[in-house]
């Protein structure tokens, strides 16, 4: 039988569940916690982040649609929306912040790119087009006499 890993459990075995264990450990993240885990929370902001979760809701109720296959993300069940809320007040940002630049670092490590040394630089000629919006008074665009005043734009510059 064929066994296919799902995208995001690709994404995930990037980082290493002993070196988030350890991670948890050095800043007591679970000190006081009954069983929302810090990975659980990992897991589910990881998911708001892909899925372009608006709220509290879009993250409990996408993680609870697919939650046969949350245990291979070891994750037992969907969190409620009053855990989740409760374990991003109150569980140390420090942790996330370490874990990122652990795994900035490995990542960096196994492409060989070590830190950066100097400033990076396009090869070729960058070439970029501005398509802001420039919202003009009336009264700078001039309008023929007789024609009263015009819907649209105005040609600026020369």
């Amino acid at each position: 039988m064929l066994q296919a890993a799902s995208l995001f459990n690709q994404l995930l075995q990037h980082f290493p569940r002993t070196e988030f264990a350890a991670l948890v450990k050095k800043h007591q993240a679970e000190r006081a916690a009954k069983g929302f885990t810090c990975w659980t929370q990992f897991v589910a902001m990881t998911f708001c982040q892909l899925a372009h979760a608006d709220s509290l809701r879009d993250i409990c109720n996408g993680l609870a649609c697919s939650e046969g296959k949350l245990v291979h993300l070891g994750v037992l069940t969907a969190p409620n929306k009053s855990t989740l809320s409760y374990a991003n007040e109150h569980r140390p940002a420090a942790l996330f912040e370490d874990l990122f630049y652990t795994s900035l670092n490995r990542f960096r490590e196994q492409q060989g790119m070590g830190a950066r040394k100097a400033k990076f630089r396009f090869k070729n000629k960058l070439l970029s087009l501005d398509s802001t919006t420039i919202s003009l008074c009336l009264e700078l665009c001039q309008v023929p006499p007789g024609q009263g005043r015009r819907q649209g734009a105005c040609a600026v510059g020369s």
